[in-house]
């Protein structure tokens, strides 16, 4: 590798933006009472009566230095305490909502980072929203 090169990589290196992530599931019981109404969601209108699902978690959440500025198992019982035991009661809240819920909960812990939040319903379908770090 050329000097030129080199100093091209560290400067990657410095410039990166740096995340830490963690995953968990809990399982939870909602419904979408605009289905049992919508004419246009009659073939989900299954979903208008309460319904379980194993939702899965995936947050990411931006660091500022590479030696566990955020430690990620201590990051993990924090979203993961956020529910507490047991099923979880969301009534009518989508994948979306519950993201922006946990967003909140994050920020105020966290606050001045970027963070990206995966939910979704037994890992087969949800959201993925990418909040922008607040200067």
């Amino acid at each position: 590798m050329t000097q030129m090169d080199r100093e091209r990589v560290e400067e990657q290196i410095t410039n990166a933006k740096r995340f830490v992530w963690v995953r968990f599931h809990k399982e939870g019981i909602h419904k979408y009472p605009q289905a049992l109404t919508d004419p246009s969601l009659e073939d989900v209108q299954y979903l208008g009566y309460p319904h379980r699902h194993m939702f899965h978690f995936e947050i990411s959440i931006q660091v500022f230095h590479n030696d566990r500025e955020i430690e990620f198992i201590q990051f993990k019982h924090f979203v993961e305490n956020l529910y507490g035991s047991g099923t979880l009661d969301l009534n009518n809240r989508s994948c979306e909502m519950i993201a922006d819920d946990l967003y909140i909960a994050i920020a105020g812990r966290y606050p001045n980072r970027e963070v990206t939040i995966k939910v979704s319903e037994d890992g087969e379908n949800g959201c993925t929203i990418k909040y922008k770090e607040i200067l």
